[in-house]
């Protein structure tokens, strides 16, 4: 957050962190020449909770890692972790039961020619977690394979006669966005006991379905608030220090447009994307001819190297940001002009960032004709989605074109209006995606009346994890009366 860069700022905000979490029921904290009491929970003696937690893609791992340090953090008991992650969830203490690429597929007519390896992947998936014994099973997006990892255990434990754990799934999925998905929703509440929603209206949605729901926020939130907050725009060009910092370290000049690509974290995205980015940036280069393009990859993997394979031989150089972090990433924001997104996270990411982008997308044919078919929304992009209006240009399907594209991307680079028209809704869409107060961990409400604690815990990732000790809590009750 904004607060930990500031000077002192991150000495405070540890110490926050130690005061929220330690093992003492009440404890003091210093801020400001003021002092604040907050309540925390004396850990059990010996106590241990066990958490099996799946994540299927590389924003999956990045939100679960901020849980699992979030829950650490806030639980009165120890924690073991289990399941299966990528090298981010790795890092918080657990060993993935196989690569997480190996269940990063999206689509209808994609998933065929993984359809038996993704099978298989999932009985091992849930063998493990019934050897486990978790306490708490908690899965992070992907909805595929998240939801049929809960109906295997579920379906374990009835066969032993035993009750299942409690389920949580962690990015309610957008049945919102399909004709029929109330149906879908409605089934839910067999094998999932709770759904973490990121998107202000979907808790509703959801408990209206018979789902137990929360709003917790979105997890982007804690990637980009900093960096909106660092950057200015006069004639399209960025005055942001972390921008200039990052042109300086790699050798761009500081007067050259430069473009963001962002194809995507999935090898299929990849691979479809790339030839038609391509595409574009040899057409933008005839009208913008100090065009330069910085890409980030994802963490380590096939998909990393399939990236690096398929711009070495681009006619426009290409810098790449071979697993890049969130860090990374958001210098590049800051340095750009301009980014051109895949749609998905990465759109949202770009415009929290106050960086005027385009968002494109293209799968196989008849994906694309289920989609047409069966969606309710007008449009794709997240921004778009919460503001109803199309700020994010939006080259989709048989419209995504390198002459589409391009002819979006002129207009966001040149266009100070609709550059403007994109960062004037940075604030609100923010606004939309922040967890209301009421949804803040209980022991930290006396604080709310200081900015500084009040957003720190109203994260995601901390609310999340309140919501799912509250659960845990309940259900332990639940078990022993």
């Amino acid at each position: 957050m904004r607060w930990w860069f500031i000077p002192g700022g991150k000495q405070k905000l540890l110490a926050a962190w130690k005061c929220f979490c330690g093992d003492a029921v009440q404890q003091t904290f210093h801020f400001k020449g003021s002092t604040r009491h907050i309540s925390t929970l004396s850990p059990r003696a010996g106590s241990t909770c066990r958490v099996f937690i799946v994540a299927g893609e590389s924003s999956g791992d990045a939100i679960g890692s901020r849980l699992m340090a979030s829950l650490r953090y806030l639980s009165p008991q120890t924690l073991e972790f289990a399941g299966v992650g990528g090298p981010l969830m790795e890092k918080e203490g657990f060993h993935s039961e196989f690569p997480m690429e190996d269940i990063s597929v999206m689509g209808l007519v994609e998933l065929i020619p993984h359809s038996f390896r993704l099978w298989r992947r999932l009985r091992e998936t849930v063998s493990a977690a019934v050897t486990f014994k978790p306490d708490l099973v908690i899965t992070v997006d992907s909805k595929g394979f998240s939801f049929r990892v809960h109906r295997g255990i579920t379906e374990a434990y009835a066969a032993e006669g035993r009750p299942r754990p409690l389920a949580v799934h962690y990015v309610a999925p957008s049945f919102w966005g399909w004709k029929g998905g109330e149906q879908k929703l409605k089934g839910l509440s067999k094998i999932v006991d709770h759904l973490l929603c990121i998107l202000p209206f979907e808790d509703a949605i959801c408990r209206a379905s018979g789902v137990g729901a929360t709003f917790v926020g979105h997890p982007v939130l804690e990637e980009a608030s900093v960096v909106s907050a660092d950057r200015e725009f006069q004639n399209g060009s960025s005055r942001s220090s972390r921008g200039v910092r990052f042109r300086k370290q790699y050798g761009l000049e500081t007067g050259c447009t430069l473009l963001s690509v962002l194809p995507g974290s999935r090898l299929q995205e990849v691979q479809r994307m790339l030839p038609i980015f391509e595409e574009a940036v040899n057409l933008l280069q005839k009208s913008v001819t100090d065009l330069k393009v910085v890409m980030p990859t994802p963490q380590l993997g096939l998909v990393s190297r399939r990236v690096e394979e398929l711009v070495a031989h681009w006619r426009v150089p290409v810098l790449v940001l071979p697993a890049a972090s969130d860090t990374d990433k958001y210098n590049l924001f800051s340095a750009g002009n301009a980014a051109l997104c895949t749609s998905g996270t990465a759109v949202l990411q770009a415009h929290l960032a106050c960086v005027p982008c385009v968002a494109a997308y293209r799968a196989h044919p008849l994906t694309e004709f289920f989609i047409r078919r069966r969606t309710r929304l007008k449009y794709i992009s997240l921004p778009n989605i919460l503001l109803n209006a199309p700020v994010i240009p939006e080259a989709l399907f048989g419209s995504c074109t390198a002459g589409q594209i391009v002819s979006y991307l002129r207009a966001v680079i040149e266009d100070e209006d609709l550059q403007n028209k994109q960062l004037l809704t940075v604030e609100k869409v923010k606004e939309l995606l922040t967890p209301p107060i009421s949804e803040m961990p209980r022991s930290s409400r006396l604080t709310a009346s200081t900015p500084e604690i009040s957003t720190l815990f109203r994260t995601p990732s901390i609310v999340a994890a309140s919501c799912i000790l509250r659960l845990l809590e309940g259900s332990q009750i639940s078990r022993q009366s």
